[in-house]
């Protein structure tokens, strides 16, 4: 059963989880990223641990041009991909629509939801190639709840559970499944990013918490793929115990003793 799987944001993260979990179980992994040094530390990494093919194809998302020239030469390379991972994302800031830092609205939609675009547009060619062809859209708790601060953030994963519904639609023809995975809290370097390198904000965001880790959503991802060829997963939301949605959570200093 193993073949190749595309991950976008594979250097840290639920990407870089991802990127082990299925290279635990054999597939060859096509890892994307922006940052060149971690993408080659990953492929030494998993290569060595795994014994499997790592291709690494270092670009920025957010730019339309640098995705093709990497597809174009990925496709130079193979024919076919049978599991796309759409995983590169983020939030940047976090503040009224009023106070918004528009700079952070670009990069937003630029990477959340422009860049997904490009990359399964391109990598559908690859997909079609498949005998058994499958698209992860990795949403968030963010796309079913808005909560305060969230606005432009919230938009660009309602937008990606749009999508992964219209892609379910669009591509039902071609037997593309496609499946949503919408985590809520999760260490990884998400309240990092958002607060912009503060560790001590980044780090209270999940005091007297269990949160979600990266292996966890990795499981997820791995069982989606794995299952019998007439099973879909549309849609999946995955909370921590600690919390219901977007905007009930509990400490656990807070929890019914």
């Amino acid at each position: 059963m193993p073949g190749k799987i595309l991950i976008t944001g594979a250097t840290s993260g639920f990407g870089k989880a991802i990127a082990a979990r299925f290279a635990d179980n054999g597939y060859d992994i096509i890892a994307t990223g922006r940052r060149e040094e971690r993408l080659t530390k990953l492929k030494d990494e998993l290569e060595e641990q795994y014994g499997v093919q790592v291709t690494t194809l270092p670009f920025d998302i957010r730019s339309r041009e640098d995705v093709r020239d990497a597809m174009d030469r990925l496709q130079a390379k193979t024919d076919a991909i049978d599991i796309l991972i759409n995983n590169a994302g983020l939030a940047s800031g976090l503040s009224t629509i009023d106070e918004g830092d528009i700079d952070d609205w670009e990069v937003m939609i630029d990477t959340n939801l422009k860049g997904l675009l490009y990359v399964t547009r391109m990598a559908i060619p690859m997909l079609k190639n498949s005998k058994r062809p499958h698209i992860i859209n990795i949403g968030s708790t963010a796309g079913k709840t808005v909560y305060k601060n969230g606005n432009v953030y919230c938009a660009t994963k309602f937008a990606v559970d749009a999508l992964n519904q219209a892609m379910r639609i669009d591509l039902l023809p071609y037997g593309i499944k496609v499946t949503a995975i919408n985590p809520g809290m999760a260490e990884t370097e998400f309240s990092l990013v958002r607060f912009k390198g503060d560790a001590e904000r980044a780090a209270a965001v999940y005091n007297d918490i269990q949160p979600l880790k990266a292996e966890d959503i990795a499981d997820v991802a791995f069982y989606c793929a794995t299952l019998p060829p007439h099973v879909c997963i549309n849609d999946l939301t995955i909370t921590c115990t600690n919390q219901a949605n977007s905007l009930y959570t509990l400490r656990n200093s807070e929890l019914a003793k």
